[in-house]
């Protein structure tokens, strides 16, 4: 679990970026989608999508041992 709380400052950070894409594809229409103008389509968009699910995931559950960091 150590381990995993090593992740959370990551987690956070592809959360931020993962809810700043949409909240651009949300007010532009969905005519401008920053993570795919910088990876392209095809299966690396999609590994790049599952990866901020999980760290959206890791920080939503608090996964890790002990209090979260942000004392939430």
């Amino acid at each position: 679990m150590e381990m995993l709380k090593r992740f959370e400052p990551l987690a956070l950070f592809l959360m931020i970026v993962g809810a700043l894409n949409w909240g651009i594809v949300g007010v532009s229409g969905g005519d401008t989608n920053v993570l795919h103008d910088i990876f392209g389509s095809g299966t690396f968009l999609d590994v790049v999508y599952a990866v901020i699910g999980v760290a959206g995931l890791l920080e939503a559950f608090h996964i890790g041992a002990g209090p979260h960091p942000r004392g939430v």
